[in-house]
């Protein structure tokens, strides 16, 4: 009975998607490039000049947040045998609370921060924070422009490894990137919209944008996570601006995909190679993690400025709240060690150099933000998930990442989708992880674009 039930819902889902593809494909949503996200009453009064910027540690912001951290509560107890399956397990966290307050070297940091040039310039009302680096490379090396985007919780600090090795010839290639590395609106150095509605086909406008305004008519385009989302929404919008799309959190929304999905729950042989097929089934499992994982998800994107009063007003329930994602994202094993799996891959510094965007910013609210406008029904009508896009894409797909699809999926969107990376390796974070992998991963999409344009 239940194979019945499951084969109806597959032929009903089979032929709505059928009947979608012969009806008159509906044109893609053209949005206004100079909507104002800015205070109303400085329409018109921005500054456009791009102007140089410093990330600042002051001595008053340090000797507040060692306060807090040192005069903080005590904190509830773990439950007996558990790791991090009910959060941030409390008996391992003075450890991080203490190195922030007492060791973290903040004057050196504040100098790591500024080792690459920072930048700020106005897009539609919006101070918008980016680091900007030109490869120095003998002039018979060509010289392509790259925007990389971040997502949540990360930061501009993600990309700190990789950048230096984007930035100079590769072996084996004749082209060296110059890096352009915004903070999204809303987070780190970024201004926040002060009115509702901007979702990631809106930052996709304000990016391109900024890429224009730094004379990139053309351009390469890199991102995971809600970085991912904007690079989805760029190619979709503007086709013909970005020369090739490289993802590491490639995905397809549509209802070809979801119909192959649910074929492969039931054959998954006609969906995806063998040795892959754990990563997507059975489906039962993946919903699981969705369920234990995915609280965070709902509450940032219906109650975003609830949690972030909390957040914003404590550094302990910061650090709780954000190192908790890069523990059990790197590795989900990580969820049932009593440290989260601390020091498998990041340093310490590493990772307080992450919280430090948020809390020196005061971001964590508006960063969260950015969840309920996504899922807003004005954003969802727009539909753009339902176009392909034309844009020659690589995907490189860790082997921990929240989500994987194979080729025949992703091509449901991504229809000239060049190659996919499938790694045995890497989390969420894959700058951050593996950043030699990470920029190799690069250069060779980018040389596949060139030549297929060819």
């Amino acid at each position: 009975m239940l194979g019945i039930i499951f084969l109806l819902i597959i032929l009903a889902i089979a032929y709505k998607v059928w009947s979608s593809q012969n009806k008159e494909p509906p044109q893609i949503p053209r949005l206004d490039p100079q909507e104002w996200w800015g205070p109303n009453e400085l329409k018109g009064k921005e500054d456009k000049s791009i102007r140089p910027f410093q990330v600042q540690f002051t001595d008053e912001m340090i000797n507040d947040l060692k306060n807090r951290l040192k005069n903080r509560r005590p904190f509830t107890p773990p439950l007996e045998g558990v790791g991090f399956e009910y959060g941030f397990n409390t008996k391992s966290i003075d450890y991080w609370l203490n190195y922030w307050a007492e060791e973290y070297p903040f004057k050196e940091r504040e100098a790591f921060f500024n080792k690459f040039p920072h930048y700020k310039t106005n897009i539609q009302g919006l101070d918008i924070h980016f680091i900007r680096v030109k490869p120095q490379v003998p002039s018979n090396v060509e010289v392509l422009p790259l925007l990389i985007m971040h997502g949540w919780p990360g930061s501009v600090r993600e990309f700190y490894e990789a950048i230096p090795l984007l930035t100079q010839r590769a072996p084996g290639y004749n082209f060296a990137f110059e890096v352009i590395v915004p903070s999204l609106p809303g987070y780190g150095f970024s201004d926040a919209a002060v009115r509702p509605g901007l979702a990631t086909p809106r930052i996709a406008v304000i990016f391109k944008n900024l890429m224009s305004r730094l004379g990139f008519d053309k351009f390469y385009l890199q991102g995971g996570d809600w970085g991912a989302g904007i690079g989805a929404s760029m190619v979709t919008l503007f086709p013909d601006v970005v020369l090739g799309y490289h993802t590491n959190m490639a995905m397809a929304q549509n209802g070809k995909s979801a119909l192959k999905t649910i074929l492969g729950a039931y054959l998954p042989s006609l969906v995806v190679e063998k040795h892959l097929a754990s990563r997507m089934y059975p489906l039962s499992s993946i919903f699981a993690f969705f369920m234990e994982e995915f609280g965070y998800f709902h509450l940032q994107a219906t109650k975003p400025d609830t949690i972030g009063v909390g957040l914003t007003d404590s550094p302990s329930g910061l650090l709780a709240y954000i190192l908790e994602k890069f523990f059990l994202w790197t590795r989900r094993e990580h969820r049932n060690k009593v440290d989260g799996g601390h020091g498998f891959r990041f340093t310490k510094e590493q990772l307080i150099d992450c919280l430090m965007v948020y809390w020196t910013t005061g971001c964590i609210t508006t960063s969260m933000r950015l969840y309920a406008e996504d899922l807003s029904k004005k954003n969802r009508d727009l539909g753009l998930s339902n176009f392909t896009t034309p844009v020659p894409t690589w995907a490189f797909q860790a082997k921990t990442e929240i989500i994987y699809q194979p080729p025949g999926i992703l091509k449901t969107k991504f229809i000239n989708l060049l190659g996919t990376t499938v790694l045995e390796d890497g989390g969420h974070f894959l700058a951050f992880e593996l950043p030699q992998i990470f920029a190799d991963d690069i250069f060779k999409a980018v040389d596949a674009f060139r030549n297929w344009r060819k």
